[in-house]
């Protein structure tokens, strides 16, 4: 029986460890086609979030008009803003964004008072600016609440979609004679016909 050998110390043998270049090109092949695959989904599932969101900020607006004509027991709105920011506009196009304020004489117009000097009328409680990359339209320029929180004319819903994509499921707040709103879905992707 022989002893068994060993290498003469400083001259081990060495094997190469890590990938050769043709390993490493097919990983990196793999993977550029997997990320051209998920890039197109992606980007829907973003146009969609924006949508969601712009519904969402339509819902807020009209819960907080609501909320605040029961608490201050006086006609609240919620109208498309006008180029200055500080008015209606008073048609569909709800593109600048949104005001929500207090309608104290129940005329459905903000008063443009500003007594506190900050360059923004006093009646105005919340302002929204435009939403990027959505549309936001409503039927009739704006919506008033009464003091007991219901409307005070029959609204048809607001609808909020992807500009240019019809792809993208639209979605609509619906206001219910209470003038609490809710939250549709459109479930045949019309654009021409709401949230049916």
């Amino acid at each position: 029986m022989y002893p068994a050998r060993r290498p003469p110390t400083g001259l081990q043998s060495y094997r190469a460890r890590g990938f050769t270049i043709i390993e490493l090109l097919i990983t990196v092949a793999i993977l550029v086609i997997l990320i051209g695959l998920a890039a197109p989904s992606l980007g829907n599932l973003v146009r969609d979030q924006r949508v969601k969101t712009a519904v969402g900020d339509v819902y807020a607006a009209l819960a907080f008009a609501r909320s605040e004509a029961i608490k201050r027991n006086q006609f609240v709105g919620v109208c498309s803003k006008n180029a200055a920011g500080t008015g209606c506009e008073g048609s569909t196009g709800w593109a600048r964004g949104w005001i929500v304020f207090l309608d104290a004489n129940g005329d459905g117009i903000p008063e443009v008072l500003d007594t506190n000097g900050d360059g923004i009328p006093d009646d105005i409680l919340k302002s929204q600016d435009a939403l990027p990359d959505v549309a936001v339209s409503g039927t009739g320029g704006n919506v008033s609440y009464r003091g007991d929180g219901r409307l005070r004319a029959t609204v048809a819903p607001f609808v909020a979609s992807v500009s240019g994509n019809n792809a993208i499921t639209a979605r609509c707040v619906r206001l219910d004679l209470s003038g609490r709103p809710n939250v549709k879905v459109d479930t045949n992707q019309d654009p021409g016909d709401g949230c049916n």
